[in-house]
């Protein structure tokens, strides 16, 4: 078994190794620019825009097979398929042959971008054809929102392809949902490879965007570790029965800037997910959101490098998988 796994680990590192800032210097020379130009406009014309849902969301689904390779046991060999990450599975559009990942629980009225993701496709396909993957494009647009609305940057690594299916039950097993735990949020990182620094950090996201009253509606009504005030003021717009198609910001403070006032709102009690909340409850991430909630520069340092080390779960490099033409549908 530990052979198993030491070929699994090759493997990944392999592929990470693959991946690289410059791999489109030569292709295609005007990738980044590109793109920053095209998610800087969609920013300002919608600032939820600049959540990083859609790049999570697609590296946290291992949805497409990638190559076999053949394990040593002693004297026995297993054929393992390993299955990838950020593959850009998550904008596939249903198709005959399979039922995506977009009307999964965790994605469906969720996820936002979809359109400014195919603008981009379209432009780079004018420039590069066949070139620049929708799985890099993701991961570049991304730090490019975050970036936007005043949040970190970091260096990009390149490479991705694309993958040429997708699995809505994966969706819906591997993404946590918004009345996870703790104890669920910290096992589907760690299955990930990431660390509780990672989760808690990786959270920070919600600095931006909305959530529907359909995932918040038991948070307050039914939990005790919230704000009053905060609980009361929501329900007006999110009844304990219908009106699930309200929405309200994740971030109540500073809804439209990406800063550290999220965590802030969760020593508040002022979560709007129990998901949310349950990285401050009496649990071993307390500590943590206090110090991000003290410090914007230790919460963008952390997320910065969480966003790289979750940028290589499971790519697809190489030969494998393929570069879309059109990113919600396989060539």
């Amino acid at each position: 078994m530990l052979s198993l796994f030491l070929a699994l680990a090759m493997v990944v590192a392999t592929a990470r190794a693959q991946l690289s800032p410059t791999f489109y210097g030569s292709s295609c020379p005007a990738a980044l620019v590109t793109i920053k130009t095209a998610v800087r406009a969609a920013v300002l014309l919608d600032r939820r825009t600049a959540a990083s849902r859609l790049h999570f969301h697609d590296c946290f689904v291992q949805a497409s097979p990638a190559p076999q390779f053949t394990a040593m046991l002693g004297s026995a060999s297993l054929r393992v398929f390993v299955r990838q990450g950020c593959d850009a599975s998550v904008l596939l559009d249903d198709t005959g042959n399979f039922t995506g990942e977009k009307s999964a629980g965790p994605n469906a009225g969720s996820l936002r971008g979809f359109g400014v993701i195919d603008t981009i496709k379209a432009l780079l396909e004018a420039l590069c054809p066949r070139t620049v993957s929708c799985a890099d494009i993701l991961a570049v647009a991304a730090r490019d929102s975050v970036v936007a609305v005043g949040g970190p940057s970091w260096t990009v690594q390149l490479g991705r392809r694309d993958s040429t299916t997708a699995s809505l039950s994966t969706a819906n097993t591997d993404l946590p949902s918004p009345a996870s735990s703790l104890s669920t949020l910290l096992a589907a990182l760690a299955r990930k490879g990431l660390s509780s620094t990672d989760m808690v950090a990786l959270s920070g996201a919600h600095t931006i965007g909305q959530a529907q009253c359909q995932n918040y509606r038991a948070r307050i009504y039914n939990d005790t570790n919230i704000n009053a005030a905060f609980a009361a003021s929501l329900r007006s717009g999110c009844p304990a029965t219908g009106g699930g198609g309200a929405s309200a910001p994740l971030d109540a403070s500073t809804p439209n800037a990406f800063d550290n006032a999220y965590y802030s709102n969760l020593v508040a009690q002022r979560g709007l997910l129990h998901s949310d909340q349950e990285l401050f409850n009496g649990g071993s991430t307390d500590s943590l959101v206090r110090s991000y909630a003290a410090s914007s520069a230790q919460f963008s340092s952390d997320f910065a490098a969480a966003m790289l080390r979750m940028g290589g779960i499971g790519v697809l490099t190489g030969s494998s998988g393929q570069v879309r033409r059109n990113c919600r549908r396989v060539n």
